[in-house]
């Protein structure tokens, strides 16, 4: 069986501010395309594995509202979380278990206005 989710876009208005965003909560930069007037910011992928973008364009309008994204927060989502508020986002649903299975989450509003989620197995 495969993952059933290959790819998720998080539509911006401020493409600048949302890198910077995501870049400083998560640790790494997001590289910058623009494919025929839509901005994409991706975030990293190993291999042919799931990932995503910042998207800005037309049609694309942030929600707090709608599909959640959860995004893999490493080793353990608290050093994450820690730097969301700082960077300008609002932590929602702190740091909470779900099961010893599958881990824990958190959930977080960016600085465009979306419903973002993390996610850690500690």
């Amino acid at each position: 069986m495969r993952n059933i989710a290959v790819w998720f876009e998080i539509p911006v208005k401020d493409m600048d501010r949302a890198r910077l965003f995501y870049s400083n909560v998560l640790g790494y930069d997001l590289p910058l395309q623009d494919l025929g007037g839509i901005l994409m910011a991706f975030f990293p992928m190993a291999g042919h594995g799931n990932s995503g973008a910042l998207i800005r364009g037309d049609g694309y309008e942030p929600s707090a509202r709608g599909t959640v994204v959860y995004l893999n927060a490493g080793e353990d989502l608290a050093e994450s979380l820690e730097r969301v508020e700082p960077a300008g986002g609002k932590v929602i649903v702190s740091k909470t278990k779900i099961t010893d299975e599958y881990g824990h989450f958190a959930l977080f509003q960016d600085t465009e206005g979306n419903l973002v989620g993390l996610h850690s197995m500690r």
